[in-house]
């Protein structure tokens, strides 16, 4: 079998990925992007179930993927949701000397996310999400 072409392009596809969020949030950069992006990613999985976050991380494209599961502690206990204000106040926690995040971080990546994965797919997970998480991906 040949090699899947999500995973041929998946550094291109990464790239344009965060291209489009730079620009999404205007940003400067794409390593400002990356912060915003990594604490976002880490601040929904916190409040998933194992399961839930790696059906999660089956719809996303492979560099995505990947970010989504680094350094996780999979023995922590899922935490509430909260309010987008306080969900995005700690997206800005990771690196804080380094995080250049806007106060919409959460809604810029969801943005870009939705850009850059099957639709289709995408809403058939959160379908089987709790509304909090369904909510926290919509822009």
């Amino acid at each position: 079998m040949p090699m899947p072409m999500e995973y041929r392009q998946a550094s291109r596809d990464f790239d344009r990925f965060m291209e489009d969020l730079r620009d999404t949030s205007m940003l400067a950069t794409t390593h400002q992007a990356y912060t915003m992006l990594q604490g976002v990613l880490q601040v929904f999985r916190r409040r998933l179930t194992v399961q839930q976050a790696l059906r999660f991380a089956d719809v996303l494209p492979p560099v995505l993927r990947a970010i989504f599961v680094s350094d996780w502690n999979v023995e922590e206990p899922p935490r509430a949701f909260a309010s987008a204000a306080e969900l995005n106040r700690e997206a800005r926690e990771l690196r804080p000397d380094h995080n250049f995040s806007t106060e919409t971080a959460i809604a810029d990546v969801a943005s870009a996310l939705r850009r850059h994965v099957d639709a289709a797919a995408f809403e058939r997970l959160l379908g089987q999400l709790p509304p909090a998480a369904r909510a926290f991906w919509t822009p």
